[in-house]
């Protein structure tokens, strides 16, 4: 279920897919971030995300109106994952949040893979 605002006029309901979509579009905007990853149950093989399936990497949740957000990423090869993620973190907060109107409960960050950049 996605987020629901009430305004003046009626109702107004948020598809988590398109928060999804945005949160993947922010993050791999990000220093850091080669891109989302998805895994497959199969043989555990992790993939890289093109960018019209971003959505498949993250996984989001609203509980009244608050996003908790998992993000399963692959990372460049030598970049710091603290500060990776601390940027990711702050960049996703506040942008999600101000797209939604809506507050992030939590954000989860797992890496799934590294990989070299030429």
């Amino acid at each position: 279920m996605g987020g629901r605002m009430n305004s003046s006029l009626g109702e107004i309901i948020i598809d988590t897919d398109v928060i999804a979509t945005y949160a993947g579009s922010v993050a791999v905007e990000c220093f850091g971030i080669v891109g989302m990853a998805a895994v497959s149950m199969k043989d555990g093989l992790v993939k890289i995300l093109k960018r019209d399936s971003l959505k498949h990497g993250i996984t989001v949740t609203v509980n009244e109106n608050k996003i908790s957000l998992e993000f399963h990423v692959i990372v460049a090869y030598g970049v710091s994952i603290s500060a990776l993620a601390e940027n990711l973190i702050s960049n996703v907060k506040y942008k999600v949040e101000a797209f939604t109107g809506m507050d992030i409960e939590k954000i989860n960050i797992l890496v799934e893979g590294v990989r070299v950049i030429d």
